[in-house]
């Protein structure tokens, strides 16, 4: 379902990615993790075509992105830092705007379902702009599954969640997973990134430096081994 090859990306001096190589089949869930600036984030903005590399090759569902944007993109859900939510609509009319924009034939039945599935049901006619950091999340995941894409890209999903909000986060992504969803995520928290992937990469600076099964990954290799280039 992802396929890169000897992907590279440089911002002037700066190497972000150096060569990766990855593929990812179709309805595996892989947690991808690193220190900062490792790279992590710029190899989902490519996958989620923000952003060109430099070199190298990247395949979604055997589509070249260059060539079939907005084929790719309608494949993709992608939840970044920014929540691309509007502070001054409410939660369902944030949701409303993007059913529409993806021509959703069951728009208003989806929302409803999603809001209640994040917890937010409560809180739809608020204006998102009252919402604390964690709401935001939790309706920015909600807008990622909106069109019900086949792939995942999670920068951090778990920023600003509280406990009940990370589980129930989890919870959610082990069901998208289990119907069939590719899921690529990158996050800080090392338990959550277990709880959700069957298999994790481990980047560092711009390369690629581990990969293997979660039954084998160990943390405190991990954590003890890895440090930001300085």
């Amino acid at each position: 379902m992802i396929q890169v090859r000897e992907l590279a990306k440089s911002f002037g001096p700066r190497t972000a990615l150096a060569g990766v190589s990855l593929e990812i089949p179709a309805g595996q869930s892989v947690t991808l993790v690193g220190p900062n600036g490792a790279g992590k984030t710029t190899l989902l903005r490519i996958l989620a075509t923000l952003t060109r590399p430099t070199s190298g090759t990247v395949r979604i569902a055997g589509l070249d992105p260059a060539r079939a944007g907005e084929e790719v993109r309608r494949k993709i859900g992608f939840l970044s830092h920014r929540t691309l939510l509007y502070s001054d609509l409410t939660a369902g009319q944030n949701l409303g705007f993007y059913a529409r924009m993806y021509h959703l034939s069951d728009g208003p039945a989806r929302v409803a379902a999603l809001l209640e599935r994040v917890g937010l049901t409560a809180r739809r006619d608020d204006l998102v702009g009252t919402f604390s950091r964690g709401m935001q999340q939790r309706l920015a995941v909600a807008r990622a599954v909106l069109h019900r894409p086949t792939v995942l890209l999670l920068d951090e999903p778990y920023t600003g969640l509280d406990l009940q909000a990370a589980q129930a986060l989890t919870d959610l992504l082990t069901e998208l997973a289990g119907e069939g969803r590719t899921i690529l995520l990158t996050t800080h928290n090392l338990e959550r990134g277990l709880a959700v992937g069957q298999r994790v990469v481990v980047l560092n600076r711009g390369r690629i430096v581990r990969d293997e099964p979660r039954e084998d990954f160990d943390p405190e290799m991990f954590t003890s081994d890895l440090e930001p280039e300085t």
